[in-house]
């Protein structure tokens, strides 16, 4: 008998989780029937798109087109849109990744039609329920079949919450295997096609900034503090920024103005954007996933959060949480251009093979060995 595997993604990190698995499926045709499902929650092609090209992942199955909406609308869009896929096609699983509405709905929706669900990247918390991500997640561990760990914080949350220890499993992190494959195809692919090549062979030294969250540039004091700061320390050293569609937008309707020595770039694809944070001296961000990724390229990372679900990276990692004041940027920076960088270490099982034990739990639990 074949499974019927649903993937599901919805934003761009997911499908950085989601190739891996996707690869992994496919050397079981015999066993697995793996499709994937994007919601169309991030539907930008330099958001979305670009990314199915450097993942390898071919066109998705089935496009759900979503689009953008409150947390509401779109939670339910994808609610009634997935329920209709999942009755059409049968599946005997459905794989979650992540945070994103996308996770919560299509996990809902598996749940009520008696479908299995596996939760990539569970147990992670914040501590922060202000977060819609916090949520997400919490709902979304609350009725998965199977767990899917990253980091050891992450099974202590499970447990504490009362999940059996016969559902959680430590398996790594299916974002470094996207990142380990990526390395090697910036081996042997021509980086001058990039946007980014020339720039950064004419700076040299520089830094990237990453800004999305609603608490850093919906608001037009928090947003003008942070421009601010970069605009001094890109006097110090030259700062690339691939700046986000809802930043961009903020930016112009608060009059900001950023410095000539801040490179504003459209979004880059996710090879592109490896390619830069590669050599970069430090990331300063608010994303979750680049947190994780500064930590195996051991780049220094500032993270312009009061929290982070992702402790590891911060404990053992590269990063620093800067809290939502970045008065301490400066200082930091002066820090590690003089070379005086934290001590990192990359984290267990994060070696590119957690997809790898992910499909071979399944194939136990669904009897396919």
């Amino acid at each position: 008998m074949k499974h019927k595997v649903i993937l599901v993604g919805g934003a761009r990190p997911n499908f950085m989780k989601i190739a891996p698995l996707l690869r992994e499926f496919r050397k079981y045709k015999d066993k697995f029937v793996a499709e994937v499902v994007h919601t169309g929650q991030h539907y930008d092609y330099e958001m979305s798109k670009i990314f199915f090209e450097d993942l390898s992942i071919n066109k998705p199955c089935y496009y759900l087109g979503v689009g953008s909406g409150s947390h509401a609308e779109q939670t339910a869009e994808i609610m009634k849109k997935f329920e209709k896929r999942c009755i059409e096609t049968k599946p005997t699983l459905v794989v979650v990744v992540g945070d994103v509405n996308s996770t919560l709905a299509s996990s809902i929706v598996a749940k009520k039609l008696g479908i299995e669900v596996a939760h990539i990247e569970a147990g992670l918390r914040s501590g922060d329920m202000s977060m819609p991500e916090e949520i997400n997640r919490i709902v979304t561990d609350s009725i998965s079949d199977f767990l899917f760990v990253t980091e050891k914080s992450a099974i202590n949350n499970l447990e504490k919450e009362g999940k059996s220890k016969d559902r959680i499993f430590f398996v790594g992190n299916t974002m470094i295997d996207s990142l380990v494959v990526a390395l090697k195809k910036l081996d042997n692919i021509n980086i001058k096609e990039f946007r980014a090549s020339s720039l950064k062979k004419e700076l040299g030294t520089y830094g990237v900034v990453t800004l999305h969250r609603p608490s850093n540039v919906d608001d037009r004091v928090q947003l003008l503090k942070i421009i601010n700061i970069l605009n001094k320390v890109s006097h110090r050293i030259p700062l690339i920024f691939p700046m986000h569609p809802r930043t961009a937008k903020k930016i112009r309707d608060f009059s900001i103005r950023c410095s000539s020595n801040i490179y504003v770039e459209k979004p880059l694809g996710y090879l592109e954007f490896i390619f830069l944070c590669k050599n970069a001296k430090f990331v300063l961000t608010d994303s979750g996933g680049i947190q994780e990724e500064t930590t195996f390229l051991k780049v220094p990372c500032f993270t312009l959060r009061k929290n982070t679900e992702r402790p590891v990276t911060v404990e053992i990692g590269t990063n620093v949480l800067l809290g939502e004041d970045v008065n301490r940027l400066p200082l930091l920076i002066n820090r590690i251009l003089g070379k005086d960088c934290k001590h990192s270490d990359i984290p267990p099982f994060w070696d590119g093979r957690a997809a790898e034990r992910i499909v071979q739990v399944i194939k136990k639990i669904k009897n396919a060995d």
